[in-house]
Order: C-alpha cells, then structure tokens, then sequence
C-alpha cells in the first residue's frame, strides 16, 4: 500500500512537513508495510517558503526585521537562483508572531515585509514572488511600502509610522523617495483570497477578528481603509474595491499592486505558474495536480 501525504500547515501549530511525519507514523501503525511519500504544500500564508524551497532545491537568506508589534527578529526568504527569490510576508509579519494578549491590528504593521523586499533589491533579486496570506496587520500594506522608502503623510504633512491605526490620518502620498531599484523588479503577488480592500467582504470585517479586532475596532479600521481607497484613487486613479485580492492581508495586496505594479495570482493559477516555470522537480508536478484534484496524476509524478 502507498501513501502520499500533502498537508498545508496549521497555523502557528505544526508545519507541513511535521503533519506529514505525524500521518506516516500513524499510517505504519495500521499498515507495517506500507510505502509513504510526502510533499510539503501551503496557501500562501506560513510554510509557504519552504514548500517553494523543497520543491526546487533552493536556498534560503536570513536577515534582521521589525516585527509586526516594531520588535527586532530574525526571518528568512528563499533564493531560487541569482535573480529570483520567494518570500512570504507571514515570516516577518505574521499572526503567530503575535501573542494572544497583544493581537490588536490597530497598531500591528506589515514594515518587516518591506524591508525583506528591499534585502532582495540590495541583493540583486529582479523577479520576487512575495505569498501574502497569514498577516497580523490591517495597514493596507502602508508599512511595508513605507520601508520602501514612499512617505505616508498627515494633514500636518508628518509621515506616519505605518499601522492600521495610521488609515484614518493619511492625506498625501509621496512617491518621490521610492528606491527607484523598485521599478527594476518583477513581482509576483501569490494570493488564496479574493476580497476586495473595503465593506462588508473587504480586508477589515472578514479578517480583523481573527486579528484580534473587536466589532468596535474593525469599524474603526474600516473608517481608515476607506479614507486609505479614497486617496489610493484620487491620486493613483485605481479603485482597489473593484479588484479581486485587493484585501489580502489586511490591504497589502492592494499596495504591492499599486505600488510596486505586482502581478497578483490567486489560489490554482499560482500553482500552475510555478508549475509551469518549475516543473523540473517530481515534487512540484506532484503538488500541481493535487492542486487541480488530480491525485491520480499525482501519484503517478510521484512514484514513476
């Protein structure tokens, strides 16, 4: 008998391939003699990097980032090759980064996440695939962009630090100081959700409980994004309600569309891109076709 094992992780319990080795040993107590394989899989949120990694043997580059909450840690993205690299923002701006007692997506931010991107630019990186599920924040992505070198600024004409709490006092955007090796790279947006940036689908109230938003805060916020949308369209001309994933990751999808012109892929088309241009593993042609609900084909990329 064969078994072939391809479980996401669970968030901020076990990871892909702990799940795997928990149902291998459980499998060989049924069945002494059976024959299992595994692959690890994610959905864009944590453990994303590694699958990516496993899948094409690549290799990975730590650095220092702010967290969500400001503090100093330590996270990693992937190296596929000399010019492209895969990151997943929930490494440096994750929920599970984010105790219980302290979750409130008024003052989490997505900062880390950009300067894991600027790392990529310093290092030479041109084609950066960035998975953006898993986040602690609601700063419509303000945080990571703002480490980018873009200035988000008040009525005053100060810069704004880059929370959700931040939305509601934005009044200008200023593009001038962006690191112009920005306009240099291709990026990819890898994305499991379609909400819109605002209302009752949006980023706010389908995500900010689980955030640790209170109905009282996620009103609050949704305020902010909807000042945030009004700006984004005045001054860019883009109207992020009417684009699917814009609200991924409490906003981010809508900033790293706007400003950095990514290219966003949802759920199955991001799993055939990477098939597409990785297909030299069994592995990844394996993780394809369950992702198509082909498990026969499947277990044919893996055991032929």
């Amino acid at each position: 008998m064969k078994f072939l094992f391809a479980s996401d992780s669970f968030k901020g319990t076990l990871s892909s391939p702990k799940t795997a080795e928990l149902l291998t040993c459980a499998a060989r107590e049924i069945f002494p003699d059976c024959i299992c394989d595994s692959i690890e899989v994610a959905d864009g949120g944590e453990g994303t990097t590694d699958a990516v990694l496993s899948a094409v043997n690549g290799k990975s580059s730590s650095l220092k980032v702010h967290g969500p909450l400001w503090e100093e840690l330590t996270c990693s993205y992937g190296m596929l090759d000399e010019k492209r690299a895969v990151m997943e923002m929930a490494a440096a701006s994750g929920l599970p980064l984010v105790p219980d007692e302290k979750r409130d997506p008024r003052y989490t931010t997505s900062y880390g996440t950009g300067e894991m991107i600027l790392d990529a630019l310093n290092k030479g990186f041109r084609d950066i695939s960035i998975a953006i599920g898993g986040s602690a924040t609601n700063d419509g992505g303000i945080g990571c962009i703002r480490a980018l070198g873009v200035r988000f600024l008040d009525e005053n004409g100060e810069e704004l630090k880059g929370c959700g709490e931040d939305l509601i006092k934005i009044r200008k955007i200023d593009v001038s100081d962006m690191n112009p090796l920005v306009k240099e790279c291709n990026f990819t947006v890898m994305c499991d959700v379609t909400n819109p940036l605002c209302g009752k689908d949006g980023a706010t109230y389908t995500f900010g409980k689980q955030k640790g938003a209170t109905p009282e805060i996620q009103d609050e916020l949704e305020k902010g994004m909807q000042n945030y949308r009004d700006i984004l369209k005045a001054q860019f001309g883009v109207d992020m309600d009417q684009i699917e994933g814009a609200g991924a990751a409490g906003g981010l999808g809508a900033a790293l569309m706007v400003f950095l012109k990514g290219t966003l892929k949802t759920c199955i088309k991001n799993n055939i891109w990477f098939y597409k241009k990785e297909c030299c593993t069994r592995e990844n042609r394996a993780a394809f076709f369950l992702s198509e609900g082909m498990v026969e084909k499947a277990l044919k990329a893996i055991y032929t």
